[in-house]
């Protein structure tokens, strides 16, 4: 027995990846026909740069709060405590309403929904340049949580509408480096409008931070309108033929003990173990993402725009580091190795940021560790769920797992500023998300049932 438990491996296919890492290759398979290649190029770039930009903005809502502190913390009088404890109520609104926004998208379409939640969750972003006291700043958080909830386990949905599943590993690391293209767009842009922007008609620069970074939400939402269509059957920028040929490589996709009903996806024992595994690498993502400018800054570092810099390398590298081994792990066919080690990286990282606090070199390198790996195990990871799950159960089985993950995001801020406030430093909480992202590891590599982990096309 392995895991929940064993049984017999499928057969793995013949269908081989190719090794070009380029928007091409994210899109076909090596011995695809041409026209297969010219689809799903078609597919890629209809569809995937779109909600590559809406997931960048939803990440430059959630990590402005992380720049936003290094002012209007001394000017509201706000302690580290409390600035955790806002930044962890986001995720109290997005775990309350994921799975059912989720629910809604799988019957309205996510046209109409995703756009909703761009614009909704943009003009009340924009909203917390009004902050003056704490009870509005948790009040904000916690709405802008709710509003936005759903979008990411929407957009994994929606790409198995689309994408078969040997394309997702690089199609799902393609949509997550979005958190690293955030970190390295939004890094500097939020630490340049901090610092440029600061006093320009009497209103510091925390304040334009959230208004110039809410806006285009709003016009993204607006695009996704225009752009999105909710099933193969409705894009009329395809032929028959063509959506034919996508219907068919869906049909062919391998399943493994098929979940369909929203009960049996809530009630499935793997279901609730990939929730806890994401709770982990949830942790490590959200101690990054709200506590990397305080970090830079802890160590010696006190101008804005340069600690915005900075806090851009993790990112990048992240960034180039994800999809090159997403696209190995789709060439192998291999995921449970590729998995558990970004994620026992990720602790690896956290580990050597807690052991120089003080020293920017080496804490920037323990950065770029933890965020390469985190990041890169978020991309992987999203492939198993949809193996099992199927229909509604794929809606609501990936709103769970995300939800029941977002508590990472309530733990991680606020231990962190717990213990920084009662400490003086930061280092036992990057401990303790260090040890989080090792239990995911294990669980990872000895949690799951063998099931999922079988090679699928594209293995060598």
């Amino acid at each position: 027995m392995h895991g929940i438990e064993a049984v017999a491996e499928p057969p793995a296919s013949n269908d081989q990846e190719t090794n070009n890492v380029n928007a091409d290759s994210l899109a076909a398979p090596r011995d695809a026909t041409h026209e297969d290649a010219q689809i799903y190029r078609k597919v890629f770039w209809r569809f995937v740069p779109l909600f590559v930009a809406c997931f960048v903005f939803s990440y430059l809502d959630r990590i402005n709060i992380s720049f936003a502190k290094l002012q209007m913390q001394s000017e509201l009088g706000f302690s580290d405590a409390m600035y955790g404890f806002g930044a962890s109520v986001f995720f109290v609104g997005y775990f309350l309403f994921e799975v059912p926004s989720n629910v809604i998208l799988h019957r309205v379409g996510a046209k109409r929904w995703i756009a909703r939640i761009m614009i909704t969750w943009g003009i009340a972003s924009a909203c917390m340049m009004f902050v003056h006291t704490e009870t509005w700043f948790y009040a904000l958080r916690f709405l802008i949580g709710a509003l936005e909830a759903g979008f990411v386990p929407g957009a994994l949905y929606f790409f198995t509408k689309w994408f078969p599943s040997s394309r997702r590993g690089r199609i799902n690391s393609f949509f997550m480096a979005s958190i690293a293209l955030c970190g390295i767009i939004g890094s500097p842009l939020s630490g340049a409008i901090m610092k440029f922007c600061d006093g320009l008609n009497g209103m510091p620069g925390w304040q334009w931070l959230f208004l110039l970074e809410g806006i285009p939400s709003v016009v993204l939402g607006l695009v996704v309108l225009a752009f999105v269509d909710d099933e193969i059957d409705h894009a009329k920028w395809l032929d028959a033929g063509e959506k034919r040929a996508l219907k068919e490589q869906l049909a062919r996709d391998p399943k493994v003990g098929e979940v369909h009903s929203l009960r049996a996806a809530f009630s499935e024992p793997v279901t609730l173990v990939m929730a806890l595994i994401y709770l982990f690498l949830a942790m490590g993502i959200y101690g990054l993402v709200f506590w990397m400018p305080q970090l830079v800054k802890t160590a010696g570092t006190s101008d804005p725009f340069m600690i915005g810099l900075i806090s851009m390398l993790p990112y990048a590298v992240a960034g180039i580091g994800m999809i090159l081994i997403g696209k190995n792990s789709d060439r192998t066919g291999e995921r449970r190795w590729h998995l558990g080690a970004c994620a026992l990286a990720g602790a690896a990282g956290y580990v050597l940021c807690g052991l120089f606090p003080g020293n920017t070199v080496m804490l920037v390198i323990g950065l770029t560790i933890a965020a390469t790996g985190i990041i890169t195990s978020l991309g992987l990871f999203w492939i198993l769920p949809t193996r099992f799950l199927t229909g509604i159960a794929a809606a609501s089985g990936i709103a769970l797992i995300n939800s029941v993950g977002q508590f990472g995001g309530i733990i991680s801020p606020y231990l962190v500023g717990k213990v920084k406030t009662m400490t003086g430093s930061a280092t036992p909480g990057l401990y303790a998300i260090a040890f989080a992202c090792l239990l995911g590891a294990m669980l990872i590599v000895w949690g799951l049932p063998r099931r999922l982990y079988f090679r699928e096309s594209g293995s060598e």
